[in-house]
């Protein structure tokens, strides 16, 4: 079986070239782990975390259901951590209103601040009489109208 000198020679140099490639890289990655035997504290990544005074707390505030959507009057909604109101099993006050959608309303709390946003309903969210356009803060005597539901807004120490 005779080979082209050619054809060797070009099978040589691959390999020549291959085994080259590993050495560069074999010496890229002792150079890394050298460098890195004893790091600064401050290249690890890992700090001290710095110590958080405990967040201020606001008032808190309810939704008192005045009339409408199944609801018992004057039954009251805490919002620690926000609720969604509407018609849809995930909202977390369920209404029994045809004007209402799945999700509707959302009231949360931003900075010690209640807020109430229209979450894009089909026949829109009230406050006090007025069409709500995106969210808007509520006052302590609030009223928000959801089709023929509608709740009261209180704050508490």
């Amino acid at each position: 079986m005779e080979y082209d000198p050619i054809s060797v020679a070009l099978k040589f140099g691959f390999l020549a070239v291959l085994y080259l490639f590993v050495l560069v890289i074999a010496r890229s990655a002792f150079k890394d782990l050298r460098r890195t035997l004893a790091p600064a504290p401050d290249q690890t990544g890992f700090h001290a975390a710095p110590a958080f005074a405990e967040a201020p707390r606001g008032p808190d505030g309810w939704l008192i259901a005045e009339r409408g959507g199944g609801l018992e009057r004057e039954h009251r909604f805490d919002l620690i951590g926000g609720l969604s109101i509407g018609r849809s099993k995930e909202a977390d006050v369920r209404i029994d209103d045809r004007y209402a959608s799945s999700l509707h309303a959302r009231v949360f709390s931003r900075q010690g601040r209640f807020f109430v946003e229209d979450m894009n309903s089909t026949n829109g969210t009230l406050l006090n009489g007025a069409t709500l356009q995106g969210e808007a803060e509520l006052v302590d005597g609030d009223n928000v109208q959801i089709g023929d539901t509608v709740f009261r807004f209180e704050v508490g120490p």
